[in-house]
């Protein structure tokens, strides 16, 4: 995810505790969605389709964190 970001990432990972928030909860709902499509956890496709919309606004909301630290920095 956003390869061009990936020192600003790390970097924002130990010093931007709402950052570190987003970044976990984007990547535990990336592996639960793929534990349902694999059908190791139990899922209906609509279960399954507003986990991937919670996703991507958390995509977002990363991506504006890191476009804002990027004209900062």
């Amino acid at each position: 995810m956003f390869p061009e970001y990936r020192d600003l990432i790390s970097q924002l990972k130990t010093t931007d505790h709402h950052f570190q928030h987003l970044f976990d909860q984007h990547n535990a709902l990336d592996q639960k969605i793929k534990n349902m499509e694999a059908h190791i956890e139990p899922g209906t496709h609509e279960e399954i389709e507003a986990l991937k919309k919670e996703k991507l606004h958390l995509k977002d909301q990363l991506y504006s964190v890191l476009r804002k630290a990027s004209a900062a920095a």
